[in-house]
């Protein structure tokens, strides 16, 4: 089946998840390639089988390279711990699922068969590139090009919403999250790639080390009864992926040409992988 066709499949049998951007209501059917709502609002599928639910082009600092790097090395597994421990964080029973900043789509494709592919799933992102990366993957998951702080998915719509390190957007996760559906959040350990952190900044940068400190408390301050959950592990870096783990980062960016060369001449044969996974249950009188 073309993505195309396998995307109008999708639309059509889960046309209650999503709703219009521009006025909020319900999508009511489908014309051909064409979604529109009760108000006449109309959004085409794209030939990769994916709804851009944007008005305007969005410039992000993920370009094409960096997707590719980044598909590269976690296809190699360094996301695999962590993947393992969303999984763990989620019910056993079959969900439907958001991922917020799905990105090229690997962990959450991973997660996705681990648990036998019985979920509904739906991934989105800013990033435009980033979709269509994710869906050259082997999944039934839908994919799409959505704004974290205009959600286009009706109320309640999903029993779980994830998130790889992506930012949040609390009023909106509670509103697409069904009363009692589960909320995990990873984020950055203090210890996370800490070699790539420690070669790229000096002692004494911001940068040379990391404290999640804020971003865990504003999840808490949302979520009183978040538990949260450390994961870590060292990943063997394959020979051949060294460039693509130090071009995948954002750390990369802001480092200073010299340091960026000094990294590249002296490959890591290990990665620190340290996050932080917190889990909450929307509290149904919270909503």
């Amino acid at each position: 089946m073309k993505k195309i066709d396998q995307g109008i499949q999708f639309i059509e049998q889960h046309l209650a998840l999503f709703r219009c951007p521009s006025c909020g209501q319900p999508y009511d059917h489908i014309d051909g390639y064409s979604l529109t709502c009760v108000n006449g609002h109309s959004l085409d599928v794209s030939k990769k089988g994916t709804l851009y639910f944007l008005n305007h082009a969005v410039n992000t600092e993920y370009d094409d390279g960096m997707l590719a790097a980044r598909r590269r090395v976690l296809q190699a597994g360094l996301f695999d711990g962590i993947v393992d421990a969303v999984s763990a964080a989620l019910p056993s029973e079959a969900q439907t699922i958001l991922d917020v900043g799905t990105g090229e789509g690997t962990p959450f494709v991973r997660l996705l068969n681990g648990r036998d592919n019985r979920d509904t799933a739906i991934g989105f992102d800013i990033s435009k590139a980033g979709v269509n990366l994710a869906t050259q993957l082997d999944t039934e998951a839908f994919f799409a090009v959505a704004d974290l702080a205009n959600l286009p998915f009706a109320d309640d719509a999903f029993s779980s919403v994830i998130e790889f390190f992506s930012p949040s957007a609390y009023a909106e996760f509670n509103r697409v999250l069904a009363p009692g559906g589960t909320i995990v959040k990873v984020v950055p350990g203090p210890f996370y790639l800490r070699e790539l952190r420690e070669m790229l900044y000096p002692e004494g940068s911001s940068k040379h080390t990391y404290d999640n400190g804020r971003v865990v408390e504003l999840f808490k301050e949302h979520y009183p009864d978040a538990t949260s959950t450390e994961v870590s592990y060292e990943w063997t870096i394959p020979s051949d992926l060294y460039a693509d783990l130090l071009h995948m980062t954002p750390l990369h960016w802001g480092a200073r040409p010299e340091a960026q060369q000094a990294a590249e001449n002296t490959p890591l044969t290990t990665i620190t992988v340290n996050v932080v996974v917190l889990t909450t249950k929307n509290d149904v009188k919270g909503k």
